[in-house]
């Protein structure tokens, strides 16, 4: 990736790292169902008017519609209900390192169902010191409840596949001549579209109680900043970095959760948290390539025969 893509990476797990933060105050008082709606719902409205602003329209294409419905069940519907459901039954670290599997999974995928993304040696390697990274930082207790209430950990593992397979399968947009903002824009209204029944039937949304004024911010900024705006960073990436290097994004929410825990909140910071750190940014480099080949040549000109 060019030092551009990786800027838009880091931006990108900044935006959803930070939706950690609106979902805790809004979860207070809001439903999981009707937050993942409104998540979506909301972004829609603000990514149709900027679409609008920006000059752009929204593809009338039947075929093109079935494929945002299609990357909004699997972006969207299909994670958001298997990882929750995980959750309600495991600690939120296990559900992030079991989360952070998901460039695992994109490598393998992509590998086999697509051209140009063939998985090679580096790839591999650096995706696993990244992963361990991740589980190094989330801290031990964590690590040692992997493999106790399989049903719920194979529930949030699901959701980390079908966030592989989003991203394989959003890599078509960009051939079909969709720009990143129409892209955005049309995924979250076909999410908006299938999550509303599930939220209908489930939270009665009717019969809830008006939120606190915290709780609609929250709504809020997760809807503008952690699903609109985030959005059209993802779509870029895909576009021209490719699924593997776009969902590398897992690795790096983590990180981006405990260091706004620590500026906003105050949250303190400990070694394994930096440890972890350190695992997942020599993974990321090791991914990369570009600092290993520039040893590597190092070592070629240090090792060259002198001319006399």
């Amino acid at each position: 990736m060019s030092s551009i893509e990786w800027s838009m990476l880091v931006a990108l797990s900044i935006l959803w790292g930070g939706s950690f933060f609106f979902n805790e105050i809004a979860l207070g008082e809001i439903p999981i169902m009707t937050l993942a709606f409104l998540r979506v719902a909301i972004a829609a409205v603000v990514l149709t008017v900027f679409l609008h602003i920006w000059g752009e329209r929204l593809p009338a294409s039947g075929s093109i519609w079935s494929a945002f419905f299609a990357m909004g069940l699997l972006n969207n519907v299909l994670p958001f209900t298997l990882i929750l459901a995980g959750q309600q039954h495991i600690a939120s670290g296990v559900a992030s390192i079991l989360n952070a599997a998901t460039p695992l999974f994109t490598v393998v995928l992509a590998h086999f169902l697509t051209r140009d993304e063939r998985m090679t040696p580096h790839k591999v390697l650096g995706v696993l010191i990244g992963f361990t990274g991740v589980a190094a930082m989330i801290g031990s207790d964590a690590v040692r409840d992997l493999g106790r209430d399989v049903v719920a950990q194979t529930l949030c593992l699901a959701g980390a596949l079908s966030y592989a397979f989003a991203g394989i399968f959003g890599r078509r947009f960009r051939s079909l001549k969709i720009t990143p903002i129409a892209t955005a824009t049309g995924q979250v209204i076909a999410s908006s579209i299938l999550l509303m029944p599930l939220m209908l039937i489930t939270d009665r949304p009717w019969n809830l109680p008006m939120p606190e004024v915290a709780a609609i911010g929250s709504v809020i900024g997760v809807a503008t900043l952690s699903t609109a705006l985030a959005y059209i960073l993802y779509f870029r990436i895909l576009a021209t970095a490719g699924a593997t290097n776009l969902l590398l994004v897992t690795l790096l929410i983590p990180v981006s959760a405990i260091l706004l825990g620590a500026l906003v909140r105050g949250e303190a910071l400990h070694p394994h948290h930096a440890a972890g750190m350190i695992l997942i940014a020599v993974g990321l480099a090791v991914i990369d390539g570009r600092l290993w080949r520039r040893i590597i040549s190092f070592r070629q000109r240090n090792n060259a025969p002198k001319k006399i």
